[in-house]
């Protein structure tokens, strides 16, 4: 019985480890998720900068070309 017991000892090790594994695994994955979420929220945020600087400077050339109408 020796035998079939250290087996068995041997198959719940490896079964402990490959869990452990398992659970390494999806915890990185989601570590990953969370990380290029925030990227994307940081390029949106960047995006909605530029557009809104953009008006910004399209409004004012807008208005000096108004402005240099009436003169």
């Amino acid at each position: 019985m020796g035998l079939l017991d250290d087996a068995k000892d041997a198959a719940e090790a490896t079964g402990k480890k490959v869990g452990e594994w398992v659970d390494d695994t999806k915890e990185r994955i989601s570590d990953k998720v969370d990380e290029v979420q925030a990227d994307a929220e940081v390029t949106r945020a960047e995006a909605d900068v530029k557009r809104a600087e953009a008006e910004r400077d399209a409004t004012k050339a807008k208005n000096d070309y108004k402005e240099q109408l009436r003169d």
